[in-house]
């Protein structure tokens, strides 16, 4: 099932991105949105509560080379619209860098001075983000 979003890239870019293998189900993840084009997962090192990474599922190392940048582009509002209903803030924030993990991703985080609870409760975190996304 992975081997086909990765046409044109090596193995070793498959191997060593661990995006990829959060999508392939190699590593675990607190999942806020899945669909068949996108992923959209807690952040490992939290920011603040509900910090979201949003990523293609397909492999490209930046976010303006995915062929459905639109749809892409249209899922982090969902999500932040959810992160903002759920952690009750105004104050979202988008990082796109792409230094740090080689697969298109782009961070949205509740503000530091407006976020509420532990950044570390992952399952609590999660599931505030996927009730909003659906209310």
């Amino acid at each position: 099932m992975c081997a086909s979003l990765y046409i044109g890239y090596t193995a070793s870019t498959m191997e060593d991105c661990i995006f990829c293998k959060i999508v392939c189900g190699e590593i675990p993840a607190y999942k806020v949105y899945e669909d068949d084009t996108f992923l959209a997962f807690l952040d490992i090192h939290p920011q603040t509560p509900g910090h979201v990474q949003v990523i293609p599922k397909a492999h490209h190392r930046w976010v303006w080379d995915v062929p459905e940048y639109g749809a892409y582009l249209e899922l982090v509002r969902k999500i932040v619209f959810a992160q903002r209903k759920a952690f009750t803030t105004d104050w979202i924030l988008a990082r796109i860098v792409g230094d740090e993990v080689h697969h298109a991703h782009i961070w949205v985080f509740p503000g530091p001075s407006d976020s509420q609870g532990d950044p570390t409760d992952f399952a609590t975190n999660a599931e505030k983000i996927r009730t909003a996304l659906t209310t």
